[in-house]
């Protein structure tokens, strides 16, 4: 995989700085998710990993951080 691939967010590919790899993503500094896609909530508990967090995923859960309200 070259450097293109890991600049990108692996769910919505979004770019994803360099630093934000390194302190978020996986052992091999892929972003699984971002600020764009997700919560800094689940990204601090591990969502950019790839791992399954307990806080609501926003983009299943309208309403919860920043998803749209229900009418």
């Amino acid at each position: 995989m070259n450097e293109t691939d890991h600049s990108t967010c692996q769910h919505c590919g979004a770019h994803v700085t360099d630093r934000f790899r390194r302190v978020f993503g996986d052992d091999e500094d892929r972003a699984h998710r971002c600020g764009d896609c997700d919560t800094y909530a689940r990204l601090s508990r591990g969502s950019a990993v790839g791992i399954d967090v307990a806080v609501p995923d926003p983009e299943t859960f309208e309403g919860r951080h920043g998803g749209e309200a229900d009418a």
